[in-house]
Order: C-alpha cells, then structure tokens, then sequence
C-alpha cells in the first residue's frame, strides 16, 4: 500500500485512490488488507471532496470580487444525436 503523506494535491490523491480501487477489484487482497486500502480510500475521498469544496469556495469570491454573478448548477447540454 502507498505510504501515507501528509498532503497530497488532487491529482495525486485522485491517482491514488484509482489504484487502490483497481487493486481491491482484483480480488487479490487478503481481508486485512482490503479494509487498510478501503479506510485510506475513504481518507483520500474526504481529500478530495475538501479540495473541490476550497476551489469552488475561491471561485465564488474571485467572481464576487469581480461583480459577476454566483456559480450556477451544471447542467449537461443534451448529447448530439
């Protein structure tokens, strides 16, 4: 399993967490290991939803800063059929 880091930035948390699942889908893993991968998937998940959470919060006052409206919901455009 990757050594903890204390910080890790996205991307790398991302990669991460991908190769923990891809590890965990082979079935390979003995149940202890399985339950250290799952528990540092979940630490890596809350890493990543807190850095999504930080971007979107600086979004929101670099555009309240420049007098422009509030963040919208994304709502995907309907696929070309």
């Amino acid at each position: 399993m990757p050594q903890k880091q204390a910080e890790l930035n996205f991307e790398a948390s991302i990669k991460e967490l991908e190769t923990l699942v891809n590890k965990m889908e082979e079935g390979n893993l003995s149940l202890e290991d399985s339950l250290k991968y799952f528990e540092r998937g979940v630490t890596l998940t809350r890493q990543c939803q807190q850095a999504l959470a930080d971007a979107e919060q600086k979004v929101k006052i670099l555009l309240e800063k420049e007098g422009k409206a509030g963040l919208q919901d994304f709502e995907p455009e309907d696929p070309p059929e």
